[in-house]
């Protein structure tokens, strides 16, 4: 999204320092669970523990994983992709949508993780889920913590999400802190990472909604969070070239979208991250059906761009670049996961590339950083789709005239450092954040040995 403000630029100044707002009674973000303390996370075989470089996955996916939470009125699910649905409602709750002003009845039922203790101490953590909301149900994540001082977090809400948008209007939560951390719309980040004060553990909770009085469910294949401590850095080391390969991955542009559907982000000149999400959802052989576009002007290109726009859009944030939503998003096509992580160098990247795993990078850079891009930008996506024999990144840029101008080829060096670094001056000398390497990877349920190899290699497997 070049040109656009900063997702930590813009929410800063709404940053409240009192506790965060609440969905409904059942799960609010500060009250805490009335349930036992989970055991240990025994992190059973195949579950991501950790990764070297300041970052550590972790996901609940197996059917043992959700035998290993603490349910209350949910049930896990077994077979080809074990899942979490909601069998025995707790009870009945109003919910008002911020964003319509509407108050409607739910039942509810709630699951919650074993407490995990990473490999890395965390700064920040960046929770993701796989699942589907059918047309009356909807679902909420939230995040507690044991600090590195050993005192707790309240519940923080880490999205509340659903697959359509005539339910409830999905959501980020604004206004949420303890006074030590703090939740910028996907990301929960210590305020003063200098204090030496750390994330030592944390639980994940979902709590399903459903109309009440029928036998609806979500079904959540997968949830977890990406922890990290990535230090300061205004640079990285190089990487030296490894591979050179290109996958065929379909080329959209954001900006043949520019006016279309203003009510998401301004239209397609914002659109840099579902136009991504929806390359590599095709690539993967996944798209929407001729019902789920009938809603798009006829006259417009590419509809399915504007249909990812759509169901990706946080009403909260204002935008279609909230991570896990897009993650969420992909997921909800059949047998596809997706996660949103970090990754430590252009060598990660080169592994996946080689499996055949594209991967969709956040960055942000000023013109003259990035040879070639002809543009600056506080925050954009982009689909690395490749390396040249001289170990130059294949990106597929959606801030491109035309599709057929999507492809482009950034030099390594610029490129690697633009995406991995953790701060860096902007136009006006200011020293800002950058996004230290994060990425969305989406990838088949059934992964080939190849595939599954090179998701192990990066922690996310």
């Amino acid at each position: 999204m070049p040109g656009s403000a900063s997702r930590r630029t813009v929410l800063a100044a709404a940053l409240a320092a009192a506790a965060g707002t609440a969905a409904a009674a059942p799960a609010t973000a500060s009250d805490r669970p009335a349930v036992p303390e989970p055991a240990p996370d025994p992190a059973p075989g195949g579950a991501p523990v950790g990764a070297p470089g300041g970052v550590a996955n972790r996901f609940w996916s197996t059917y043992t994983d959700w035998r290993t939470g603490h349910a209350e009125g949910t049930r896990a699910v077994a077979g080809r992709r074990p899942g979490l649905v909601l069998d025995a409602p707790l009870g009945r709750t109003d919910y008002t949508d911020p964003h319509t002003g509407r108050t409607s009845a739910w039942e509810y039922a709630r699951w919650t993780s074993p407490a995990h203790t990473p490999e890395v101490p965390a700064t920040e953590a960046i929770a993701s889920w796989n699942a589907r909301t059918p047309a009356g149900t909807w679902l909420q994540v939230e995040l507690s913590g044991t600090y590195s001082d050993g005192t707790g977090t309240p519940w923080f809400v880490m999205g509340r999400w659903a697959s359509g948008d005539t339910d409830i209007r999905r959501t980020s939560v604004d206004d949420q802190s303890d006074g030590r951390s703090s939740v910028w719309t996907d990301t929960f980040a210590v305020d003063d990472p200098a204090s030496g004060l750390r994330l030592a553990s944390y639980r994940l909770r979902l709590t399903l909604y459903r109309r009440p009085g029928t036998t609806l469910t979500p079904t959540v294949w997968r949830v977890g969070a990406m922890a990290s401590d990535v230090p300061d850095r205004f640079t990285v080391p190089a990487s030296a070239p490894g591979l050179a390969r290109e996958l065929a991955v379909p080329r959209y542009s954001q900006n043949t979208h520019v006016g279309q559907y203003p009510e998401y982000d301004n239209g397609g000149e914002a659109w840099c991250s579902p136009t991504s999400s929806q390359m590599i959802v095709e690539y993967w052989g996944r798209e929407p059906s001729a019902a789920d576009l009938a809603w798009v002007d006829p006259a417009f290109a590419d509809p399915q761009v504007c249909h990812a726009a759509r169901f990706t859009y946080d009403f909260q944030y204002a935008g279609c670049g909230n991570w896990p939503f897009n993650a969420a998003y992909a997921s909800a096509y059949p047998d596809l996961n997706a996660v949103v992580t970090r990754l430590r160098s252009l060598t990660d990247l080169e592994t996946l590339i080689r499996a055949g795993i594209p991967a969709i990078t956040s960055q942000s850079f000023r013109k003259e950083e990035l040879t070639g891009a002809g543009y600056g930008t506080s925050g954009h996506l982009m689909t690395v789709i490749g390396f040249t024999p001289e170990g130059d990144v294949i990106a597929n840029d959606p801030a491109s005239p035309t599709n057929e101008a999507v492809r482009r080829v950034y030099l390594r060096r610029e490129w690697e450092n633009i995406w991995l670094r953790t701060k860096r001056y902007n136009a006006s000398g200011k020293v800002v954040s950058g996004t230290g390497g994060v990425c969305y990877l989406y990838f088949p349920d059934r992964p080939t040995p190849a595939q599954r190899k090179a998701l192990q290699a990066v922690g996310v497997l």
